[in-house]
């Protein structure tokens, strides 16, 4: 049963600094890697998928004040783990759109999914775009901006609960 605490830990949340998706990428991999939770080969598949099926999620369409985001992930086999990675970024970073690959679209925020099992990827990503349909607009705007890891964690575990006790 999947639940907040097997999904989010406070050792898996990250603010980045850096302006490229590939320095992000690496910088989340190499700490990923010292935790155990992804093999040496994720940072390679993690690339190589996002460059065939791009993971940007346009979200003016569900409120015009949010910023982009953007839910990289990679087959199980490079997963130790199953969780969800957020991964505020201070640069707006581009990714590719997910409904239309062929437009970039600057990324403020990342869900990065980590899926030990390759049966939960789907549930959670609808549990990520459930999360973000339910929160009040204002409160999550204010969420995208968090620049402290433990007030991103603690908004989480207030407003992810509840979607996931409703799946």
């Amino acid at each position: 049963m999947i639940t907040f605490d097997n999904l989010f830990t406070k050792t898996r949340i990250y603010i980045s600094n850096k302006k490229k998706k590939g320095d992000v990428f690496t910088e989340v991999y190499e700490d990923l890697l010292k935790q155990d939770c992804v093999t040496k080969d994720f940072l390679e598949n993690l690339c190589e998928r996002e460059q065939n099926y791009p993971t940007g999620i346009d979200l003016k369409p569900i409120d015009s004040g949010l910023p982009n985001i953007a839910i990289p992930h990679t087959e199980s086999q490079f997963v130790k783990t199953s969780g969800i990675v957020p991964i505020k970024l201070n640069h707006p970073v581009d990714f590719y759109n997910m409904i239309n690959p062929e437009e970039k679209i600057p990324v403020s925020f990342l869900f990065m999914i980590l899926n030990q099992n390759g049966q939960e990827q789907t549930g959670l990503l609808a549990s990520i775009m459930d999360f973000i349909n339910s929160c009040d607009k204002n409160e999550l705007n204010a969420f995208f901006q968090m620049e402290d890891p433990e007030q991103l964690f603690n908004f989480l575990k207030n407003n992810f609960r509840g979607v996931i006790a409703n799946d």
